[in-house]
């Protein structure tokens, strides 16, 4: 009698945990077709990074601005003014008077980071899942994606890449690095006028 009762229960936990994750996935997939139904954003950030050689993070603030399907901008505005752009694959920066133009896919190690806030903010699900393992915890009300490189030279590299949010929108961005090294983005709607 005992082996029966020990069979049904794990027969009833596996219904439940594939239940659970039927869920999740549903979750997933209705947080990402709120992502993709927005076509514009604008957030203000305050960004830290924890560098091991430094006491205490590096921190910035200013902007950030998103345009469907591909178009998103960064304006820091503290410490030091400068702009980064990126449009397609092709990023832009402008700091003073320096402008510097560059081609991302000349450069595979950068463009998977890239790519996993500008596929989160367009709702891509298809495209997180070529370039990441994905990890989906919470709600459509409160989420949290987990992103892992696929790519072994990238995994030396970045280690993760943590997006939370609530429905369309991200609250906060954490990129964790191979060697300890970490940055933080902290986002928020900004107040009206």
């Amino acid at each position: 009698m005992m082996p029966r009762v020990a069979g049904v229960l794990s027969r009833v936990a596996g219904l439940l945990l594939l239940a659970a994750l039927g869920g999740a996935s549903g979750d997933l997939d209705q947080v990402m077709a709120l992502l993709a139904q927005r076509q514009h954003g604008r957030v203000e950030f305050i960004e830290q990074q924890f560098l091991a050689v430094l006491k205490r993070p590096v921190e910035s603030s200013g902007e950030l601005r998103y345009d469907a399907p591909d178009r998103l901008e960064k304006r820091t505005l503290l410490p030091k003014k400068e702009t980064l752009e990126l449009a397609g694959g092709i990023l832009t920066t402008q700091r003073g008077a320096r402008r510097r133009v560059l081609d991302l896919h000349r450069y595979p190690q950068i463009l998977p980071l890239v790519e996993s806030i500008r596929a989160t903010l367009a709702g891509d699900r298809a495209a997180l899942e070529r370039v990441f393992r994905i990890e989906f915890a919470g709600s459509v009300e409160r989420w949290s994606l987990t992103l892992e490189p696929l790519d072994q030279e990238l995994l030396r590299t970045v280690k993760q890449v943590q997006i939370d949010g609530s429905r369309d929108q991200l609250h906060r961005i954490e990129i964790r690095q191979a060697d300890g090294d970490r940055s933080l983005m902290t986002l928020r709607t900004p107040a009206a006028p």
